[in-house]
């Protein structure tokens, strides 16, 4: 039956029942064809962008946030950066350099889990948006924050480069963890245009597909000198850009290969937010370890008991120490 012949079969009260069921199937038909943001508390992803997530390991979402709600996170954000709201230790950070780079020297300016030293900022629009997202692509797994970071590529910074990694490599593995997936959700924010120029996010199309690590070794030599890991790149690799404007932000899973180039711009940042979702028993997993993401956390990448390569690596450097 159409909505149109619901409610013109009948006259008197039972005209009255199916004009109301045909106003409810409308509006239920309405709802399931709407896409993108909706409300403040719910953007609706369509199939392809889920259908890209899984296929390609990452996927653009244009104009999430608004130019005016961009610039409250933009305020947000300088209060790190300034200094007004204090980040201890290795959490304030050049993602690029040794830990102990003097400030004036570094390109990526790092605030790690910035709602945990302002939570003022819980459950802001961006948080509230992602969250619906996240779950729309993991419906079963109770998808959780894990993390936040604010990041800024400073201008005329051809160093700024974010080595070719996946992010599983900083993280526990499942064998430390006693968890039987990785599901997890990392959303990137443009605060400002995030282009070529200036050192947007490029990945491996496709190389999380196999869920496997590939090998990884210290940027700096060790985590005690840096954070940073790195890998090379094969010769079947596939790289493609992944720009996005102001107000949008690009989804991509644990295992995709991905990194950025420097900013060869000489007077626009890169400024991101990013924001981590993963299933709930990896967040509670993760936290019994002592795991929070934190670079001050006395675990992290090079103790996690899961013989991954570059564990095993610098646990056998630690005891020759």
């Amino acid at each position: 039956f159409s909505i149109i012949h619901l409610s013109t079969m009948a006259s008197g009260a039972s005209k009255t029942f199916h004009l109301l069921l045909a106003t409810v199937l409308l509006a239920t038909s309405v709802h399931c064809l709407t896409t993108g943001r909706i409300s403040d508390d719910e953007f609706i992803l369509t199939e392809e962008q889920i259908k890209t997530f899984f296929q390609n390991g990452l996927v653009t979402i244009p104009n999430v946030l608004k130019n005016e709600e961009v610039v409250f996170m933009e305020d947000a954000f300088e209060k790190f950066l300034n200094g007004t709201i204090k980040v201890p230790d290795k959490d304030f950070c050049d993602m690029s350099k040794p830990f102990g780079t003097p400030r004036e020297k570094w390109s990526i300016v790092n605030a790690m889990l910035p709602t945990q030293y302002d939570p003022s900022l819980e459950g802001n629009l961006y948080e509230r948006l992602t969250q619906s997202m996240a779950h729309q692509l993991f419906p079963s797994k109770n998808m959780t924050k894990d993390y936040d970071q604010l990041l800024n590529k400073l201008p005329g910074k051809s160093d700024a480069v974010f080595a070719w990694h996946q992010d599983m490599a900083y993280w526990p593995g499942i064998t430390a963890l006693g968890v039987k997936g990785t599901e997890t959700t990392t959303f990137s924010l443009a605060i400002d245009d995030s282009t070529e120029e200036n050192g947007c996010l490029r990945y491996v199309v496709g190389s999380q597909a196999s869920k496997t690590l590939r090998p990884h070794v210290p940027l700096s030599g060790s985590r005690e000198e840096g954070h940073a890991l790195t890998i090379e790149l094969g010769p079947d690799d596939v790289v493609e850009l992944a720009p996005a404007s102001r107000g949008s932000l690009t989804i991509h899973d644990e295992y995709v290969v991905h990194g950025s180039g420097g900013n060869q711009s000489p007077n626009r940042q890169r400024r991101t937010y990013v924001l981590a979702y993963r299933a709930g028993d990896i967040v509670k997993a993760e936290r019994k370890i002592g795991f929070t993401h934190s670079h001050n956390d006395e675990v992290n990448w090079d103790t996690f008991n899961d013989g991954e390569s570059h564990r095993v690596k610098a646990s056998k450097g630690q005891d020759e120490l």
